[in-house]
């Protein structure tokens, strides 16, 4: 883990990359995703609020931590991370959308996608 010291993040322990990237940052996406699903809006909305999450999550690494503020690098694996939590966020709610509103039409085909009934 040591090894990824540098290039995923910078602070001294994994454990305030996972507490503030991966957790808050990854609910608060992950919610956001829900959101834009649930208001049947298209996906590049959630891609552009991820870009502010990003940016909202490598100021709490500044503020709290002493981190890079303006980091390209850190500011990219904070913006993946958030945007794989936004993407499954969204996917699961549309998901449940299709099956639960066109239920004559398309049945779940796991928790991230449907079937067609036809």
């Amino acid at each position: 883990m040591e090894k990824l010291q540098g290039v995923l993040y910078e602070e001294e322990s994994i454990r305030l990359f996972i507490a503030v990237t991966v957790v808050m940052g990854g609910w608060a996406a992950w919610m956001t995703g829900k959101a834009c699903a649930s208001t049947w809006r298209p996906y590049w909305t959630v891609f552009l609020y991820m870009l502010v999450l990003g940016a909202v999550v490598r100021f709490l690494h500044f503020a709290l931590f002493g981190g890079t503020l303006l980091s390209a690098q850190y500011y990219l694996v904070d913006m993946a991370v958030v945007q794989v939590f936004a993407a499954i966020g969204y996917r699961q709610m549309r998901t449940r959308q299709m099956v639960t509103k066109y239920n004559w039409l398309y049945a779940p085909l796991g928790p991230l996608s449907w079937r067609s009934r036809v």
